[in-house]
């Protein structure tokens, strides 16, 4: 197989794959990253046996987080595959595989990391997982799937409370709102997750693909509307509360580099507001 730059790819079988994140120290999202993950993508279509491809981390406390906004420029400009940006080429033809794409997630995913699982079929969570939409306090907006994605799996309401209060929802909030299949014990979630995908492994591709294009017809967005959000996400890092909250978030992350990442959501609640001096709260809804 293809050498990837932050993941890897291992085929335990020729129906099983696994996919690694491994992007020191904190497993950003990269521009080198949104470049080889439609060719992954690539790859799984062509793998006629493939039936299943498990998702997982290298880095027990961060399965896949936030795009890296300092390399903001760097983000390719080409097009997929589908004629969309990589980034919504990539998932949007990830969801339409014959194949089953889940995510066993450890630690904290934010940001594109939470919207790449979104579009996956399946997320199973550890009890130490912590999930984010942090793009509003940033002076953004979730731009790779999220306001797509999680109307449909938490409902209005609650896809406003995540992606409006930018804050941490532990493993076991994010299974109630049904942001994951389920949260289990962490010493549990291999086992649960490996015996499952071995199992729908084990059945025929042709179910696999129908079960898939059925359950789609009723639940996936369209990819114009995935490049609406993606649009105007690359487009408000223009707008005047983008550029004057992300330095502050990137001053932010330099002064205290582990504490502000482990706690993310806790440090967005103290971004600067413009006109007010006690805009600094943390939400405490979980």
């Amino acid at each position: 197989m293809e050498k990837w730059t932050h993941f890897s790819v291992t085929a335990e079988t020729r129906r099983l794959w696994r996919v690694t994140f491994d992007s020191p120290p904190i497993n950003l999202v990269s521009p080198e990253m949104l470049t080889e993950l439609p060719r992954l993508v690539d790859q799984m279509e062509a793998a006629s046996e493939l039936r299943v491809s498990v998702f997982e981390s290298a880095n027990c406390d961060y399965f896949l987080n936030h795009y890296d906004t300092s390399r903001v420029a760097e983000t390719p400009k080409e097009l997929g595959a589908s004629g969309h940006p990589l980034l919504i080429d990539a998932s949007t033809r990830l969801s339409r595989l014959p194949v089953v794409s889940v995510a066993k997630v450890r630690g904290r995913v934010r940001g594109v990391g939470s919207e790449l699982i979104q579009a996956m079929d399946m997320r199973f969570a550890s009890e130490r997982a912590l999930f984010c939409q942090p793009e509003t306090a940033n002076g953004n907006l979730p731009g790779g799937g999220g306001l797509e994605h999680l109307p449909r799996l938490l409902g209005r309401a609650r896809a406003l409370e995540v992606a409006l209060s930018s804050d941490d929802y532990s493993g076991e909030l994010a299974e109630r709102y049904g942001w994951v299949n389920r949260t289990v014990a962490d010493s549990e979630l291999d086992a649960f997750v490996d015996t499952l995908a071995r199992r729908i492994a084990s059945f025929d591709t042709e179910s696999i693909a129908a079960v898939k294009r059925q359950v789609n017809r009723s639940t996936l967005p369209s990819a114009e509307d995935l490049q609406s959000s993606y649009d105007l996400y690359m487009h408000s890092f223009g707008w005047p509360g983008s550029q004057r909250r992300l330095p502050a978030a990137t001053a932010a992350g330099r002064n205290q580099p582990g504490d502000y990442e482990l706690r993310l959501g806790y440090h967005l609640g103290r971004q600067p507001a413009e006109d007010t001096h006690d805009a600094h709260v943390r939400f405490e809804g979980q």
